[in-house]
């Protein structure tokens, strides 16, 4: 009987919810005004379009592990709720209270990420679709001079640490360095990261396909779940990749691996191969989107 109640009340909750937002919708977008339904129509297609780039952005990062943790707080909470559990309603809906100051702590590095995103001239003409002048020939090339770089200091087991900055400017960690700004080769990198050479401790940051700076200091990651056999240049790697979207290739130096990190996550024991592909994927298949688009809009006009 009370497992009938409750089955009722649940559905009866539902059809309350529901006849509330046809109450919204009524009351807020005037069906026999077409301009208003046109505003209407606009103002909740910005909103989606908001919180569906704030879900695309959070998924890529650890964010999306937390994020699903609150959404149990939130179950368990309306469980307690439903269930009269008083004591273990109170806590929750007092941690719920708490949210919006949890948020900004537990997630200030995507914050900070997504504010410089947006901040962005490139994500303006994204979101408007501008065109962009993107050189495939160069980037291409670049990859392919990593890979050949990343292979050949695999070989010698010569550790490395290569960050390629993508959207996310990182202005400041080439200031921490020795600035370079020249052309990208394989022989330049190798020589780079030759032991005992001045240059060799620290992270090589390649901005628009040129070696901007060498020997600069990036933060540590702060993950506790990391394998203890990583060093501090495998916790580097990661650590600027949870506060940037840039990219981290690492070679080992005690067994010559290499591996690839992007947005906190870092993929182990890659070939040349892989790497070319991880590396295709994320630098070079969005430019030829984007040129292709804007080839697309030149033939129409």
């Amino acid at each position: 009987m009370t497992q009938s109640k409750g089955v009722n009340y649940l559905f009866d909750t539902l059809i309350q919810n529901f006849q509330n937002i046809i109450n919204f919708i009524s009351i807020y977008i005037p069906i026999n005004d077409p301009l208003e339904m046109l505003k209407s129509f606009i103002d909740i297609s910005i909103v989606s379009y908001i919180i569906f780039k704030l879900i695309q952005l959070g998924k890529e990062t650890r964010a999306w592990q937390l994020v699903k943790g609150i959404v149990v707080i939130f179950v368990i909470a309306m469980l307690s709720e439903w269930l009269q559990l008083r004591t273990l309603a109170f806590i929750l809906n007092k941690t719920i209270e708490l949210a919006g100051f949890a948020v900004v702590v537990l997630f200030q590095p995507e914050l900070r990420r997504g504010l410089e995103q947006l901040g962005r001239s490139s994500n303006i003409r994204d979101l408007f679709n501008f065109d962009e002048n993107d050189d495939v020939i160069n980037t291409t090339y670049t990859i392919e001079e990593i890979v050949r770089a990343a292979t050949e200091l695999s070989k010698t087991k010569t550790g490395a640490l290569i960050v390629v900055e993508r959207e996310t400017k990182l202005g400041e960690i080439i200031n921490t360095g020795t600035t370079l700004d020249s052309s990208i080769s394989a022989e330049l990198i190798i020589n780079i990261f030759t032991p005992n050479t001045p240059l060799h401790d620290g992270a090589l940051i390649v901005r628009d396909n040129k070696l901007k700076s060498a020997a600069c200091f990036l933060p540590l990651t702060d993950n506790p779940n990391l394998s203890k056999e990583l060093g501090t240049r495998h916790r580097a790697a990661l650590g600027i990749t949870e506060v940037s979207d840039c990219i981290s290739v690492v070679v080992s130096e005690e067994t010559g691996k290499i591996s690839y990190a992007l947005n906190g996550g870092l993929s182990r024991n890659l070939t040349p191969d892989t790497l070319r592909k991880a590396l295709n994927k994320n630098l070079l298949e969005k430019k030829s989107v984007n040129k292709k688009l804007s080839l697309w809009k030149g033939k129409s006009k």
